[in-house]
């Protein structure tokens, strides 16, 4: 669905490649990575590495693909006892509702939810290898110590106690995740790369992973981490929280680094910095900046050879305004601007019509493709006759400030974000419409949720209306007429897309449309919670920033540095 439309399959996300790599680098080179968008038929009790069972099976989950993780995780739970792989969960499914992952999952849970980054399951596992007794696996190792509170120690981490007959008693919440401040500690970017299991249609796994010539084949944008954090705090997000309120970011040197050597061994040439606000603080950017620009690939200019986009907001754009010709210099080519309302009526960043249209026409001059991303909300109109509150005078006027791509997303609650609990207390989260329930699915903000507006429906076709202004067959054939605009294969091939995209997007939302129309709203005040006792563990004074658990936690001061876990090699 828009705005995902062709490209969930053409990036490797840079998450379950971060988990990848680590392995790799703490001794395990047999890995191997699934991704479920190139092995749609998966099984994990199928899977074999070298001919024998692997002895962990990770699976990465955001919330909306919550239904898929527990299949995946039920499947792995057929295999045979005796071989059965020690099962962990991770990913913004098991960092916002780790409990989620136990309750209701008919007796299939994860052995282990993760809910923080790579270095807590390295952590888990140095825990594990530590206590593993000879000829022991590392499940065996796990069900004989997890009631002895040996687990405790690893913050970050949620799994169930159980009594003598094996029946869950309590959640164990081990507390906050400690954050790696220095993100240059994070493992070589180019290991995940080499650990992915080539598209296929079959249940289990090839003999070998993709090879490095096919890798740009397959994923021609490479998604890379350079910097986390946001000085805002958004009520409907939940990165400022997750991050404790800190900006840790890599170097120039090292972002450079992993773009030479990923260009050089799989032919990457386009990247995608999975960032939550690139120009969050302007001095620290013109430091990757710089030293970017300063790099040489293969004796060019590292902006001949490769291209890069980022996400940042329109304040902060204005900030970096003197240093936009630079990061073009540097490769930068696109921004995907998070201006939400224009008009600031559903979040103020610093932003306004003004001075969002003022960022459009600079980066637009410094030779950067500006992409907005806007949220539709119960108070803005589709269209205003006065003003430019309205969905549609917003669409038109990004459309004529240079905007080539467009999002419109319905403002949805976040697990983790400070509004989660107040769609519930509320009462504007839907339960069902008529006899569709909302799925897991439906929450990645395409559909139409969580609203108090007396027809909900009104809304989702809003969202439809404002991409059909954007994306048409008028606008591909002006875009056609721009011959001699550096943007015009660009534009041509937007709009392409956005119109396949658009007929995609109608053909999922449409059956939503009708039960909203048509069906009795039933709405959803009871908050998702855990059936099962949860245990949290204090949280002991040190050093480390930890990560949230829920809303608005306690913030330990300081986030680590210089932190490196004793690795094991492969026995």
């Amino acid at each position: 669905m828009l705005p995902f439309r062709f490209f969930d399959v053409r990036i490797a996300p840079a998450g379950v490649r971060a988990i990848g790599s680590a392995m790799v680098e703490a001794g395990f080179p047999r890995t191997r990575i699934v991704l479920q968008q190139w092995n749609r038929h998966f099984r994990p009790s199928a899977m074999r590495l070298d001919g024998r069972v692997p002895d962990l099976f990770m699976v990465s989950s955001m919330q909306i693909h919550g239904t898929r993780c527990m299949e995946l995780i039920a499947d792995a739970r057929r295999i045979d006892p005796r071989h059965r792989p020690l099962i962990l969960a991770g990913g913004a499914k098991a960092i916002y509702e780790p409990w989620g992952l136990f309750n209701g999952a008919d007796g299939q849970p994860p052995d282990v939810a993760v809910t923080g980054e790579e270095y807590v399951l390295l952590n888990l596992l140095e825990v594990l290898l530590t206590e593993r007794a000879g000829g022991e696996s590392l499940r065996q190792t796990f069900l004989r110590v997890r009631n002895r509170g040996v687990l405790d120690t690893v913050p970050g981490l949620m799994y169930a106690r159980t009594d003598a007959a094996g029946c869950v008693e309590k959640l164990i919440d081990t507390g906050p995740q400690r954050l790696v401040g220095d993100l240059d500690e994070l493992p070589d970017e180019a290991h995940g790369f080499r650990l992915l299991e080539r598209p296929a249609r079959g249940a289990g796994l090839a003999a070998q992973a993709l090879p490095a010539s096919q890798v740009a084949k397959h994923s021609p944008i490479a998604a890379i981490v350079m910097t986390f954090g946001c000085r805002f705090g958004c009520h409907y997000c939940p990165i400022p929280a997750y991050n404790q309120r800190e900006h840790r970011l890599k170097s120039g040197l090292r972002i450079a680094s992993d773009f030479r050597r990923l260009h050089g061994e799989f032919g990457l040439r386009a990247f995608f910095g999975a960032d939550d606000n690139f120009f969050n603080e302007p001095a620290r950017t013109m430091e990757i900046v710089e030293e970017l620009a300063r790099t040489r690939v293969a004796g060019k200019p590292l902006a001949d050879r490769i291209v890069w986009g980022t996400e940042a907001t329109v304040s902060d754009t204005l900030r970096m305004k003197d240093h936009l010709r630079a990061a073009r210099s540097a490769g930068l080519r696109g921004v995907w601007l998070g201006v939400e309302d224009m008009t600031a009526t559903l979040i103020k960043k610093g932003q306004s019509v003004d001075r969002t249209l003022e960022a459009f026409r600079l980066l637009n001059e410094a030779g950067i493709l500006p992409m907005p991303m806007l949220m539709h909300h119960d108070a803005q109109p589709l269209a205003s006759r006065r003003g430019d509150h309205g969905l549609l005078n917003q669409v038109r006027l990004l459309r004529k400030a240079g905007a080539i791509t467009m999002q419109v997303l319905m403002i949805s609650p976040a697990t983790g974000s400070r509004s989660y609990e107040q769609a519930y207390t509320s009462g504007s989260m839907l339960l069902r419409a008529g006899r569709r329930f909302v799925q897991t699915h439906m929450l990645d903000g395409n559909y139409v949720i969580a609203s108090s507006h007396a027809n909900p429906w009104r809304k989702q076709i809003n969202i439809l209306l404002a991409y059909l202004c954007f994306y048409n067959p008028v606008q591909l054939a002006r875009a056609l007429l721009r011959v001699r605009s550096t943007l015009y294969p660009a534009g041509v091939g937007a709009q392409i897309l956005g119109m396949l995209g658009l007929a995609s997007t109608i053909r999922r939302t449409l059956g939503w449309i009708l039960s909203l129309r048509r069906g009795k709203i039933h709405r959803d005040a009871e908050l998702p919670c855990s059936a099962i006792p949860v245990h949290r563990l204090a949280v002991s004074a040190s050093p480390t920033r930890a990560a949230p658990a829920n809303d608005s936690p306690p913030v330990p001061p300081g986030p680590v540095t210089g932190w490196r876990l004793r690795t094991h090699a492969a026995g």
